[in-house]
């Protein structure tokens, strides 16, 4: 079921909320209960048939934790490995077993027919999610093994799709603790607040983005230079706005219930390297690749070449998480080498006592780490490795530069200068060209300019974390700050009403294919 949808805003929504309240004035189990069920008909509102697998998935690793919880010496070891090993053989069959073949073949010259295996929605986050439990579990972490709060810990609807990438600690106490079954009209506003901008992000501002993306790279021509540029720049804004207004939403409605989650999305273009940028994006599944990945693997305690080795390595892995094809191989060694950069660089520049705090430098770092990672977007979104090198050939000039020639009968005597920059026209394609330029300066300006949510309701303590997470906030913020008052309830409201006037034909996020 999508956040964007009338089924979910007028049915789903109100229906859980009433039944969660109601129940927890009799018994805050019998509310966990309810919540927990009603997340599996959201889940299943998708596709019945994948029910039992997410459940036995669920069973098996509740069973396995507890093992590991009350099982002494080499004995728990061996109950996490099987526990990992299973949830990563599931993982691995769903999302990797028709790449796997299909490289087999085109390498071997091999005719093994693909399965066609259908990719569960959300598998990626619901086995990253149990594993960090099994992990969290061995280290002796959790304390409390009640299977209505581990049910619902797993299938909670708001991160269940998409994120975030939960902690057993994080959840538990919340679950536990008597104020969160309490109905509060604080969490209510605060939380509907968070939603409505989340709506607003994706519906009237990444969903507007993603015909001009779409149209570029799926297109078989080769582009020139402004053109490649657009297409890029629309789908690093669509794909910004689509995941931030899912995180959004996500942490705006689990607050309806009292639940706070953690920070998952943090104006990650605002990034003044990739190191920053990695804190900032995705921040649960970076936390999960640094914690249970990077530092398994001995993170930087055996040298710098073992560290850029484990760096390499959990980036491309990170990369294979997000989608089997070797364009996610590609984006995420691209994302490794960056990593490696950066770590050098700051090195040097440690050594060297490069001053890095002054504001044309900040300036030129947020500039060159966004450019970076537009670059990795091409290999992340495009449909084969071929069409993404022909996109990045365009980026960096070799197809010449070209506009419309509808726009260049719009510049008089300087139509001339242009020409001799090397400037061509075309015919058409005028209205596409300056519809997404529109946009994507419409998606710079608030992605840069504008504060983000978290810094807009900073003082209600949005999400989990929030102080530890928060940056420094530009002038707007103080104008835009979120308060309980009859100008920001039209204000939001007006948003709101925007947004349903968009859902016409709600769009899936992009993030549930991964």
């Amino acid at each position: 079921m999508l956040f964007n949808s009338f089924s979910f805003l007028l049915l789903y929504l109100p229906i859980t909320a009433i039944g969660f309240f109601l129940l927890a004035r009799k018994s805050h189990v019998m509310a966990a209960g309810w919540l927990a069920l009603a997340s599996l008909f959201f889940y299943g509102w998708w596709s019945l048939s994948y029910i039992p697998l997410l459940l036995a998935s669920i069973v098996f690793n509740y069973v396995i934790g507890w093992r590991i919880g009350h099982s002494t010496g080499s004995v728990r070891k061996k109950w996490l490995i099987l526990g990992v090993v299973a949830d990563l053989a599931l993982l691995a069959y769903f999302k990797y077993a028709d790449f796997f073949i299909l490289s087999v073949n085109a390498v071997a010259q091999t005719e093994f027919p693909a399965l066609h295996v259908i990719l569960p929605v959300g598998i990626s986050f619901f086995t990253f999610t149990q594993i960090a439990y099994l992990v969290d579990t061995y280290q002796g972490k959790v304390k409390e093994y009640r299977p209505v709060h581990y049910l619902l810990f797993v299938t909670y609807f708001p991160h269940l799709i998409a994120g975030p990438v939960l902690h057993h600690k994080e959840m538990m106490p919340q679950f536990d603790d008597p104020q969160t079954y309490r109905l509060s009209a604080s969490n209510i506003a605060v939380g509907l607040a968070i939603f409505a901008i989340g709506l607003a992000k994706k519906v009237l501002v990444a969903d507007n983005l993603a015909p001009h993306a779409n149209f570029f790279f799926d297109q078989g021509e080769s582009p020139t230079l402004l053109v490649a540029w657009g297409g890029v720049l629309a789908y690093a804004f669509q794909l910004y706005f689509d995941f931030s207004g899912y995180s959004d939403m996500a942490i705006g409605l689990s607050r309806i219930f009292g639940i706070r989650l953690p920070l998952n999305f943090n104006s990650p273009y605002k990034a003044t390297n990739i190191i920053d940028f990695w804190r900032r994006w995705h921040m649960t599944l970076s936390r999960f690749l640094r914690d249970y990945l990077y530092i398994a693997l001995g993170g930087n305690r055996h040298g710098a070449v073992r560290r850029y080795a484990n760096l390499m390595t959990t980036m491309v892995l990170g990369g294979l998480w997000h989608g089997a094809g070797w364009n996610f191989v590609i984006w995420g060694f691209l994302h490794g080498a960056y990593l490696m950069v950066n770590h050098a660089w700051a090195a040097l520049a440690e050594r060297l006592r490069f001053p890095r705090d002054a504001r044309a430098w900040k300036l030129f770092s947020i500039v060159i780490t966004f450019a970076a990672v537009c670059f990795a977007w091409v290999y992340f979104r495009a449909t084969d490795v071929g069409r993404a090198n022909t996109i990045v050939q365009a980026m960096a000039g070799l197809y010449g530069v070209a506009l419309p020639d509808s726009i260049g009968s719009q510049l008089g005597s300087l139509r001339a200068l242009f020409e001799q920059l090397g400037v061509s026209f075309y015919l058409g394609g005028g209205t596409r060209f300056v519809e997404t330029w529109s946009w994507v300066v419409i998606g710079a300006l608030i992605a840069f300019v504008f504060p983000n949510t978290q810094q807009i309701m900073a003082n209600f303590d949005p999400a989990l974390d929030f102080v530890s997470n928060r940056i420094s906030a530009g002038p707007l913020a103080r104008v835009l700050t979120w308060r309980p008052t009859a100008a920001w309830a039209c204000a939001i409201g007006l948003v709101t009403v925007g947004s349903l006037l968009s859902l016409s034909r709600p769009a899936e996020f992009l993030y549930f294919q991964f």
